[in-house]
């Protein structure tokens, strides 16, 4: 179907690599021209070897599942008729040590609409989530259980 690029760099700099007191600042540059400062998760790697303002790993999965189904959501409720005005999700990636393998086990998508005009019923919008989740090509690539929370 397609193939989808990043280039990720990094450079030991002054620092000393064998002495384990190198940044785990890097960068993503992707093909749009977007350039994203990257890291280790300060939680991981202590500061001042990662950074704190950076995007690390962690944070980019949570998004990209958010992002993946923000996006279907948008198309899936358009075609169905209603009118987004706004979106907004506080996702949340629950990491666990499992048998020794750190992992993010759960992504919880906690998606605040705003809706111009009227507001699909509970029953749609619950439908409209699970269809959006289904078609996120993200959620169908790992095994994280990806779970929509409508509050």
């Amino acid at each position: 179907m397609s193939n989808h690029t990043a280039l990720v760099e990094w450079h030991v700099g002054d620092a000393d690599f064998a002495a384990n007191t190198y940044s785990r600042e890097h960068r993503w540059s992707f093909d749009g021209g977007a350039v994203v400062p990257g890291s280790a998760s300060p939680d991981v790697v202590p500061l001042p070897y990662s950074s704190a303002e950076a995007v690390d790993p962690e944070e980019a999965f949570v998004a990209s599942l958010s992002s993946c189904h923000m996006l279907w959501f948008l198309d899936l409720t358009r075609r169905a008729g209603f009118n987004v005005e706004s979106y907004r999700d506080n996702a949340v990636g629950k990491m666990v040590n499992d048998k020794g393998r750190v992992w993010i086990s759960v992504v919880e998508l906690h998606p605040q609409v705003t809706w111009s005009g009227p507001a699909p019923d509970e029953a749609k919008l619950e439908a409209l989530h699970h269809a959006a989740h289904d078609a996120c090509f993200i959620a169908n690539s790992v095994k994280t259980d990806v779970r929509t929370i409508l509050e």
